[in-house]
């Protein structure tokens, strides 16, 4: 079988750790069968150094023409440090979620028994942690109208706007993650407080009819903070609009020891996108020392997700996993004996090469 990849690898280390999925995905493909034919297109800063654009109409026709996207990092310290620039890396990925109508983001948060004591949580809390977040990610303050400033400057306004099919469509997805998993999911909301969140809670207990087998369940966004903190085990499936779910989200990946480990994809209505959490970490571009893990691990669920491929799946993440028990790790997880991200990479090549 074959399949269309686009390759977006972006700014700082995204380069780096896509080719280190590409060396897996290819030796997936050829131990199960499949051709993956990757093209590549520009996006972020190295497309605004290139085209003037963060995503120029042709990244955005690749895309569309692709059955997957798989994405590094964006982001430059040119643009960080200036204020002042109108045209920066980061509208090139808005742009790509508005495009692409990437309604979802999907995060796994998964502690690695190998890796327990990385996590700043005590062993006996962060131990068993499987969640699968869910972020919508097109609605919300993020994109409500009207939004603004006073004419004097002092005083400025964002809007909080969620129609009843925009959440219909994530609590969906939610559900159907659940049937799969502990069939248990968790709506985070601030229904006491918004009338965002009232709609929210008002139109997930409407799904929940849909689904008799799951057990859904509610709670206050604060609370849900502490929770996920003190209790992440008791989680399976957590839902959230799009400001909740980009704090939230960020706050339980450090669970795990290291964001170097997290995968997550976007889903659209067409083309979907895979990509690490992690940013472009430019301190370290070029010196072959970022983990690549999070973006094999993405590489992983494009191959489920996208292309139903499921054996092929599990066997990267078993590999990745194997890696992880054999102390093959870059210096964010073992400073005094780290791997490059390349020995990392040809680690769990040749794990699927030698096992598969």
């Amino acid at each position: 079988m074959e399949y269309k990849i686009a390759l977006l690898a972006g700014d700082g280390i995204g380069p780096e750790v896509v080719a280190q999925a590409l060396k897996v995905l290819n030796e997936t493909g050829n131990k199960f069968g499949h051709r993956f034919v990757f093209t590549e297109g520009l996006i972020g800063a190295a497309a605004i150094d290139h085209t003037g654009s963060p995503l120029p109409p042709e990244t955005l026709t690749l895309c569309r023409e692709s059955d997957a996207v798989l994405f590094g990092a964006i982001g430059d310290p040119r643009y960080d440090n200036d204020p002042s620039a109108r045209v920066r890396p980061e509208q090139g990925l808005l742009a790509m979620r508005r495009e692409l109508g990437l309604y979802a983001n999907v995060r796994p948060v998964r502690t690695f028994p190998a890796l327990i004591d990385k996590s700043p949580l005590k062993r006996e809390i962060a131990a068993g942690t499987d969640i699968m977040m869910i972020r919508e990610l097109t609605g919300g303050i993020y994109f409500g109208k009207p939004q603004g400033r006073s004419e004097d400057g002092n005083t400025a306004y964002d809007s909080c706007v969620y129609s009843r099919f925009e959440i219909e469509r994530v609590v969906r997805l939610a559900c159907e993650y659940a049937m799969g998993r502990q069939k248990k999911v968790t709506v985070i909301d601030k229904a006491n407080v918004l009338a965002s969140s009232r709609l929210w809670r008002e139109t997930a207990k409407s799904i929940a009819g849909e689904y008799p087998e799951i057990k859904m369940e509610f709670m206050f966004v604060d609370n849900a903070a502490m929770q996920i903190i003190q209790y992440p085990s008791s989680f399976d499936v957590l839902v959230t609009e799009n400001m909740f779910g980009d704090i939230l989200s960020d706050e339980a990946s450090v669970i795990t020891g290291s964001m170097g480990m997290m995968p997550s994809a976007s889903i659209g209505s067409a083309t979907s996108v895979f990509e690490p959490i992690h940013g472009s970490y430019p301190q370290a571009a070029g010196k072959n020392i970022a983990n690549p893990a999070g973006t094999i691990l993405s590489a992983a669920m494009m191959l489920d997700l996208a292309f139903n491929l499921k054996k092929e799946a599990e066997a990267i993440n078993e590999a990745v996993e194997r890696s992880v028990e054999a102390g093959f790790l870059t210096v964010d997880l073992d400073s005094r004996n780290p791997r490059s991200t390349s020995e990392v990479g040809d680690w769990i090549q040749k794990y699927i090469r030698n096992n598969f």
